[in-house]
């Protein structure tokens, strides 16, 4: 019986990890925790009868807490109840499903305490990864990739030397947007940029996807992930989303990873490592799908990619800027106080703002991200 516990289990990710946990009557959950959904984790907890549950907002925790009285579970509250599931000593294997960089310090505890990370919180490597990496080094526990891109290049390299990488070819499905000049872009609305055409996710991370800032940061992550120079990332822009990444060697050859866009493959992959189970769903039909395509993307239309690497390259508490600027934007955006291309704008005017610091704290990181935030309500009155 392996034992998890979930950060975030009422969005997409944690929603999906569920499904993968009703499939495998071998996997527990011990723990939950999500922000302030109380329905849906009321549901969550009688189904699957955690010991813990946290809610980020306390007025939420008490709501619960009233909720599930007829149950035998703790109920938490704020960071300190994110940090007490990430350490309690039931659970094996913690999934950071949560979003923002509320996920680091939680994963950082977590490790100390000697728990596997299946990490679905990008923000955590992209702000803290120089924190984040050699710690899990040293505690000797394994950080296993739950984004699609990342496990598909983690599956790349299984059996293979990490030194004799060339280059990772990182794929992007190009978003909805795809081939559209920044003319077109200046009338987008909010339900346009919802409309992913291959993967179901939540509203942050389709926005993202929409603008390549989702790509931005996978290249970030995929640096500590692996290991590999900026220049060595290459993003591919590969619209049918079959191919989920590959890696080239210094041989020549490319491994690449294949499926279905399905979040439940990564997922399971990710719980079960190394070994493979069985899993529903659709195959992928060759035949049916009869050619796959690969396009160059465009960082002049879609600058959040671009602005990721300039991010990467300066390093320090930049990443960090570049992240909690288009969390900002993009929160902007969904309320619609912003129009779709001020989201690049506004994360470009944070990053010449501010003057990075290099190899930072916690504290450092957690303070250039509030810096930001001050930053763009200072901008964005309206």
């Amino acid at each position: 019986m392996k034992k998890i516990a979930i950060l975030g289990s009422t969005g997409s990710i944690g929603t999906q990890t569920l499904e993968v946990v009703r499939s495998n009557p071998d996997l527990k959950v011990t723990a939950l925790a999500a922000g302030s959904s109380v329905e849906a984790m009321e549901r969550q907890i009688r189904e699957f009868k955690p010991e813990a549950a946290a809610m980020w907002s306390g007025e939420a925790a008490a709501d619960l807490r009233e909720r599930v009285r007829d149950l035998n579970v703790k109920i938490l509250s704020g960071m300190e109840g994110l940090l007490e599931i990430a350490v309690s000593p039931e659970s094996q294997v913690l999934v950071t499903a949560i979003v923002g960089m509320i996920g680091i310090r939680p994963t950082i505890a977590a490790i100390r305490a000697g728990k596997d990370i299946a990490l679905a919180n990008k923000e955590t490597l992209v702000t803290a990864g120089h924190i984040i990496m050699p710690l899990a080094k040293e505690c000797g526990v394994s950080i296993l990739p739950v984004d699609s891109e990342h496990s598909a290049i983690f599956q790349s390299l299984n059996g293979e030397p990490a030194d004799k990488i060339e280059k990772i070819l990182l794929t992007a499905s190009g978003g909805p947007f795809r081939g559209r000049s920044k003319e077109q872009l200046s009338g987008i609305q909010v339900e346009d940029a919802l409309k992913h055409p291959n993967w179901a996710m939540g509203p942050k991370i389709t926005i993202d996807s929409s603008t390549l800032v989702n790509k931005g940061l996978e290249v970030m992550e995929a640096k500590w992930l692996f290991d590999v120079e900026l220049d060595r990332i290459q993003v591919v822009v590969h619209p049918q989303s079959i191919i989920h990444s590959a890696v080239q060697y210094v041989d020549g050859a490319v491994i690449a990873q294949m499926g279905m866009p399905d979040m439940k493959l990564p997922i399971q992959y990710a719980l079960f490592y190394p070994d493979r189970r069985p899993m529903g769903g659709k195959r992928v039909d060759l035949f049916e799908l009869g050619s796959l395509t690969f396009e160059k993307p465009d960082p002049d239309t879609f600058r959040g990619l671009a602005l990721a690497y300039r991010a990467a390259g300066q390093g320090g508490t930049m990443p960090t800027v570049y992240n909690a600027a288009n969390e900002k934007a993009v929160a902007l955006f969904l309320e619609k106080r912003i129009a779709y291309l001020e989201i690049p704008e506004l994360i470009e005017a944070a990053m010449d703002h501010h003057s990075p610091v290099m190899n930072p704290g916690v504290e450092a990181v957690l303070a250039a991200e509030a810096e930001t935030h001050e930053y763009i309500a200072g901008r964005i009155k309206r």
